[in-house]
């Protein structure tokens, strides 16, 4: 019985490796997107939806990824090419596609200021 005690503790060991990876994944892939004179990657942000009970077969749990433009925010047709560029780079790359997907994300989200997100998928 002792060792059934220490099976969850191992288990989380198991999954940090997995759960670093697949944001170093993503932060690799995400600051390579634009030119570094164009817009900087920031981060990404983890948030749970409560519109949707925790009870619905729908995850709760989506990605905003954040970029920042060096200059000022560029206009509506520049910045819908960029959420477009963000977003096909993701889904590019299916291999964190699936990562994601397999941790709980339906969706994910890009933020170019603090206002706006725009859905990618």
């Amino acid at each position: 019985m002792k060792n059934l005690a220490s099976f969850p503790i191992a288990c989380i060991a198991l999954l940090l490796p997995a759960l670093s990876a697949q944001a170093e994944n993503l932060d690799v892939l995400m600051s390579q997107v634009f030119p570094q004179e164009q817009a900087t990657y920031i981060g990404y942000e983890s948030v749970e939806r409560d519109d949707i009970p925790a009870s619905s077969a729908i995850e709760r749990k989506y990605l905003i990824v954040d970029f920042r433009f060096e200059a000022t925010q560029p206009p509506v047709e520049q910045l819908q090419a960029s959420v477009h560029k963000v977003c096909m780079t993701l889904l590019k790359d299916r291999d964190l596609i699936r990562q994601l997907s397999d941790s709980g994300y339906d969706m994910v989200s890009v933020a170019f200021d603090r206002r706006s997100q725009f859905d990618c998928l």
